[in-house]
């Protein structure tokens, strides 16, 4: 019998996250998202926090405002239908009225071209410029990084207000701004297996190009990125001295 073949898929949970793969920030799950995670764990008997209920409680998330829209427009057009039923009552005694004063309309219509040309007229003189459609700001830096924009609107959109990247000299900097630094270079160039720096092209892809954002030069090897992993690990120890002395 010939052999089975077995899957060599990973877990989810050896997996590396597919955004910080490419250089992207991190989703984060919401408070609500969280409190449903927890309860899931609960009922189901499990430790948390752990990675099968945050990933449905993810799920969740992304459905439910589908199932909202869906449910809007059902009532939207319920709502449509009432009110078309209740037009068409008001207006059968109006008809009546109507065929009265049928005559009247016809003479009236004769009037009605020259008054219309009129206030065409007036109407043009009197509606201001319209103005261009405001561009919407760049949210990643073509350099490296996101602009100031898209930290703003990531802040909207994930609840997480990030900083600018620290690139003072190393004499220049507060303990804090150590710690950040350290922990980025590591993060991001001390992973194993580290990510592909260049694309097909040749072009830096987004993880080598935040080293730009960060005051680094853009590495282009893995020799190179393994460097600045090794500084950032420097800079941690010297956070770390800095504030065992209080």
């Amino acid at each position: 019998m010939p052999a089975r073949k077995t899957s060599s898929a990973k877990a989810p949970w050896d997996r590396a996250n597919p955004k910080e793969s490419s250089g992207q920030p991190a989703r984060h799950l919401s408070p609500q998202q969280k409190a449903s995670a927890k309860r899931a764990a609960k009922k189901a008997g499990r430790p948390y926090p752990n990675l099968v209920d945050n990933m449905h409680a993810a799920e969740a998330g992304k459905k439910a405002p589908a199932k909202k829209a869906a449910a809007k427009k059902t009532a939207a057009k319920s709502a449509a239908k009432t009110t078309a039923k209740s037009t068409a009552a008001k207006k059968a005694p109006a008809k009546k009225a109507a065929a009265k004063r049928a005559p009247a309309k016809k003479a009236a219509a004769k009037k009605a071209p020259a008054k219309k040309a009129a206030a065409k007229k007036t109407a043009a003189k009197k509606a201001p410029a319209k103005k261009a459609p405001a561009k919407k700001a760049a949210t990643r830096d073509p350099a490296g990084g996101l602009t100031a924009a898209g930290r703003a609107e990531y802040a909207r959109s994930e609840g997480a207000h990030l900083q600018p990247g620290v690139k003072k000299k190393i004499s220049d900097m507060t303990p804090q701004e150590m710690k950040r630094k350290g922990s980025w270079a590591v993060r991001f160039y001390g992973r194993d297996p580290l990510p592909p720096l260049v694309d097909a092209n040749g072009r830096p892809t987004r993880l080598a190009l935040s080293a730009h954002a960060w005051g680094e030069k853009v590495p282009t090897t893995e020799a190179q990125a393994r460097r600045i992993a090794e500084a950032g690990r420097r800079l941690l120890d010297r956070y770390q001295k800095l504030k065992d002395r209080g």
